[in-house]
């Protein structure tokens, strides 16, 4: 308080907040049947009580990476949980993925750690001084503690059908050993395609056991030119992609006629600064962070949790020119297969494919089965229902508005398509943010 003649005192009795005006310079503070006199001791009793009335901020460690747009995303969801829940105080400094945590940490009395840094040092201390602490990573598989993280098989199962639809029938996969979401995206990204069609290249990421990239270059670039073309490569993300297309202008292997490339994550400079633009598949990082945020805060609060996981599905997939090809050896299939993603939600018909493909529909049905393992009515169900599900999940848009946006007709018809595609509703899918009882629905 101040030495001022008039001040404000605010004293306590009975749970109610009186302010008294004094114009003398003696001050006192009457709190029941105890008197308080002398600035010093009024004044700390009334930060005590006053502290005792406010709600104290939540100390939150974000140990995030600013280095990634994935990272820059989770921090955005984090940040939008924040502002509708305004009572975390955070610690956050510019960091990649692999830096070291600050030391500090390990004896940090706070109340929370959202981390995609986890180590077991950290894990064994956030229990012992029994600091809530939520993953979002999962790089190793065996870490039994709450995590909040990308599904990594829709993801999987995304680049496999993006890939299927441009006619390809060889796949490869370049991922990193020892990184379970790595492992994760190529196994499903293996059932999606058929195990025994899938040749994968691995190496180390970081560490004494990463090989320097020219060693790298030359490894990625001598196993491209072992694969049968034209090949759809998915890599496990938009780093590993980028070093998949260098490896082929290294070679001078055609990107995309002879190769084509998918990466994971959608990061627009990396993916703009490849040659050519990479195809990427788009994680819902906001969603995760915000779902991170939440779990957090329900075991600061001392909830406890109906799942220890919870797994974002994917936004959708970037096509650009890296995969912009149909791959497959029948020139008029190639035509048709182009028609049909292009115009599927416009309610393009067997015929009108046909016609435009300059071929019969009896030929078209013959090759489509045969390239594809469905009818092309069927395909074309595919592409529209996948493009009803991107606008679910990226839209405002009602079902009607955006039944009639991918070519259905009637509403009801998307309604009973969409259910024996993904096993629910549209309304329901929406409202799950995006999960199918069936994952390789995914799309």
């Amino acid at each position: 308080m101040s030495g001022n003649g008039v001040q404000d005192l605010i004293y306590f009795a009975s749970g109610i907040i009186y302010v008294v005006n004094s114009f003398v310079p003696y001050r006192y503070l009457l709190v029941g049947n105890r008197l308080y006199s002398g600035t010093a001791e009024m004044t700390s009793f009334l930060r005590f009580r006053w502290n005792r009335l406010l709600p104290m901020k939540k100390r939150v460690a974000l140990l995030v990476e600013t280095s990634s747009s994935y990272g820059r995303n989770v921090l955005s969801g984090i940040g939008r949980y924040m502002r509708i829940h305004p009572n975390w105080s955070v610690f956050l400094e510019q960091r990649a993925l692999e830096d070291e945590l600050p030391g500090w940490l390990m004896d940090w009395q706070g109340d929370g750690i959202i981390s995609r840094s986890s180590t077991p040092q950290l894990i064994a201390q956030s229990r012992k001084q029994n600091v809530p602490l939520v993953e979002l990573t999962d790089r190793n598989s065996e870490l039994l503690i709450p995590h909040v993280r990308s599904d990594d098989d829709q993801i999987g199962q995304l680049a496999a059908e993006h890939l299927i639809e441009r006619g390809f029938r060889n796949f490869g996969f370049v991922g990193f050993e020892g990184e379970a979401w790595s492992m994760r995206r190529e196994q499903a990204f293996q059932r999606a395609v058929g195990n025994d069609s899938v040749s994968v290249f691995r190496s180390v990421w970081a560490g004494l056991s990463a090989r320097p990239w020219p060693e790298q270059q030359a490894a990625l670039s001598e196993w491209l030119e072992g694969l049968e073309r034209p090949v759809g490569i998915m890599a496990c993300n938009d780093l590993r992609a980028q070093q998949v297309l260098d490896a082929c202008q290294f070679r001078d292997i055609a990107v995309p006629e002879e190769v084509a490339v998918v990466g994971v994550d959608n990061d627009e400079v990396l993916c703009q600064i490849c040659n050519p633009p990479l195809s990427s598949v788009i994680p819902n990082a906001h969603e995760v962070g915000f779902r991170a945020a939440e779990t957090l805060q329900r075991l600061i609060d001392g909830t406890e949790l109906e799942e220890r996981e919870t797994l974002v599905p994917p936004l959708g997939l970037a096509a650009r020119a890296s995969s912009d090809v149909i791959a497959i050896p029948d020139v008029k299939m190639s035509r048709a297969l182009q028609i049909i993603r292009e115009m599927a939600c416009t309610g393009v018909s067997v015929d009108e494919v046909a016609r435009l493909a300059g071929t019969s529909r009896s030929t078209l049905e013959r090759k489509a089965r045969k390239f594809l393992g469905v009818s092309p009515q069927e395909h074309i169900r595919r592409v529209q229902i996948r493009r009803a599900k991107e606008l679910l999940m990226t839209s405002e848009m009602s079902v009607e508005q955006i039944a009639r946006l991918t070519g259905f007709e009637h509403v009801e018809y998307l309604h009973v398509l969409f259910k024996k595609h993904n096993g629910i509703s549209p309304g329901q899918f929406r409202k799950r943010g995006g999960n199918s009882l069936d994952p390789q629905t995914m799309g």
